[in-house]
Order: C-alpha cells, then structure tokens, then sequence
C-alpha cells in the first residue's frame, strides 16, 4: 500500500516531472509471472527511476549497508528501503549471500520481478564491467526470462559521491526478453552459469552506447582507492 502511495502520488510524480524519462521498449516487460530485469549501474538513483515507468511493482537487490545504519537515522532508512521495494544484498559471500539471494527468488517464485545488476556495484566510469554469476543462479533457480534493461544518463544527474541529483532527462531502454530455458538443471555447471551471464552482459551492452570491459567493477574500483590511497600518503611525506 505504502508503496503504490510513493508511486503515484507522492515521490514518483515530483521524480518524473524532475528527470523527464524517455523509454524504450516497455513492451518487453512481461504483464503477468516472474521475471528477472538485469540492468547496468550508473547511478544509486537507478532503482528508484526504473519501477516509476512500469505498472507492476519492481523489488531490487541492493547493498545491505543501507539497512544496516545506527541510530534512528539508520532505522527511517531501513524503513524507507523495504517500503519503496529494496531487498538488502549481502555480497560478503557465503551463507549471508545466499539468504539474500533467497528472499529475491521467493519473489520471483511468487511471480513478482526483481530487479538485479549483474556487475554488482556500480560502474566507477561509465563503462560496463564483467557480470557476476548470481544472476545465472536465480535465472536457473526460479526458470524465469531476464530483460535486459539500460540506463542512460544517470551518472550525470547523480555521480558518485553526490548526495543529492541535479536536474536533467534520463532514458530508459529494456530489450527484449532473455529466454534460458535450454539450460534448466544445469544449476551445477560453473560454465553454463558463466555463459548465461556473458549473454545478459552481451544484451545490454548491444542496446547500450557503453565500452564493454571484461573485469569485474569491483576490481577496478580497488585499484582506483588504492592509488588514492598512495598518492595521499606520497603527499603528506
């Protein structure tokens, strides 16, 4: 209830008339039963523009640092993020992500669509990076189609490291459904896994003006900190 309220009558007209989306493909989302929309990443700002342009109700994966903040602040923005339909991601690996992973697949079980970014973070330079393979898993797990969405723009009306977005027009294109079907009880294949991942990556990067480079995200932004990191202490010698 609380959502639909966000939706249409409180942040999701004020988001609209602000950011302007044009779209493409929603034709492509399916009207009934699970499935999965696997998106690139620009901006933290992707999940909340994305469900504004299509009429079912969208769940996303996102980092469980959001739901885990102190105090009374930190408890009005777990509240905040489960209301408007975020599900908290563990990437720590192991049992915890596996939980995660299971609440999205409930969803998708009980015919609901999930929204995954198969990169894992977002990208720290407006490239598109390496999926990871917990996106194959769910497609196996829950035998649902994957529809490639991209968002453009979003980086530039909110960056890194900005607090709060600036005004400009976003766009918003899904490709046609992914069907994976010829891969079912293959959940074991680490190959099959990785191939259904490349494909996802494939798709959106063709209906995407993004470079393609195949390292993980997380790799790269790694590299990034730890050369800050050395710069800054090469500076106050």
């Amino acid at each position: 209830m609380f959502y639909w309220l966000l939706r249409h009558w409180v942040i999701g007209p004020f988001m609209t008339r602000v950011f302007r989306p044009w779209v493409v493909g929603l034709d492509n989302i399916p009207e009934h039963g699970g499935a999965i929309i696997a998106g690139n990443h620009l901006s933290v700002i992707d999940s909340f523009l994305m469900p504004l342009v299509i009429d079912r109700r969208v769940w996303f994966l996102a980092k469980s640092d959001y739901f885990n903040g102190p105090g009374l602040k930190g408890k009005l923005v777990r509240w905040f993020f489960l209301a408007v339909g975020q599900l908290p991601m563990d990437r720590s690996g192991g049992e915890k992500s596996s939980q995660s992973l299971n609440a999205a697949l409930q969803q998708l079980q009980d015919g609901g669509l999930i929204g995954i970014y198969p990169e894992g973070t977002r990208s720290p330079d407006g490239k598109l990076y390496r999926g990871r393979t917990g996106v194959a898993r769910m497609v196996l797990d829950a035998r649902v189609p994957v529809v490639p969405c991209v968002m453009v723009d979003t980086e530039k009306i909110m960056p890194i490291g900005r607090r709060l977005p600036k005004v400009g027009r976003i766009g918003i294109i899904f490709g046609e459904p992914l069907d994976f079907s010829r891969y079912y009880n293959l959940e074991g294949d680490r190959f099959v896994l990785r191939s259904i991942t490349d494909e996802i990556m494939v798709a959106l990067n063709r209906i995407s003006d993004q470079e393609y480079v195949d390292v993980y995200a997380s790799s790269v932004k790694s590299r990034v900190e730890a050369e800050r990191s050395a710069l800054a202490a090469k500076r106050g010698r």
